[in-house]
């Protein structure tokens, strides 16, 4: 569990210390069954408790306010930038949808180590492509979250529209951004 050596101190700023043991009995069942459906880690769980108790307790905890990407994956990610870049370097980032069986996915992540780094992500109510709405929603706490960086912005075809071209070439120029569509 070197992960949570990393980042304990964070997880207990958001986290009670038993929903860090939930946390760290979640990761190691996720690691060694390697699923993520809720029924399995259920049945797995180490709690002297009914199946559908178990089940019902994880559903709440991974619904906690405090484990919301804001409050609990940005400080992480940015603990992690902060250690990999310097001020001022430039970070590639990469904005993408995908359909994943009933769930529309929108994620921004950063490449680092020829890997992309999920950075903010929401799924869409619809089907289909996103909207300049949307994508501004998904960009947004991004790059409030990333100023003290320059940043290149790229994407598929879906984000070919002038509108989300022009709303990041009119942002403050406190940042530096660049996009490649």
């Amino acid at each position: 569990m070197d992960f949570f050596s990393l980042y304990e101190s964070d997880f207990k700023q958001s986290l009670t210390n038993t929903q860090v043991q939930i946390l760290k009995i979640l990761v190691w069942l996720l690691t060694v069954h390697k699923t993520v459906k809720i029924e399995k880690l259920a049945a797995c769980f180490p709690l002297p408790i009914k199946y559908e108790s178990r089940r019902r307790h994880i559903q709440r905890f991974l619904s906690l306010f405090s484990l919301s990407l804001p409050l609990f994956w940005f400080p992480i990610i940015k603990k992690i930038i902060n250690q990999e870049f310097s001020d001022g370097s430039q970070l590639i980032l990469t904005i993408d949808r995908t359909q994943w069986k009933n769930n529309n996915i929108f994620v921004i992540a950063v490449i680092y180590k020829k890997r992309a780094l999920p950075i903010y992500w929401q799924v869409l109510k619809k089907k289909g492509s996103t909207n300049l709405a949307e994508q501004k929603a998904l960009i947004k706490p991004v790059l409030r979250l990333l100023k003290k960086y320059k940043l290149v912005v790229i994407g598929d075809r879906e984000f070919h529209g002038v509108e989300l071209s022009h709303w990041l070439k009119v942002r403050p120029r406190t940042q530096k951004i660049n996009f490649i569509f």
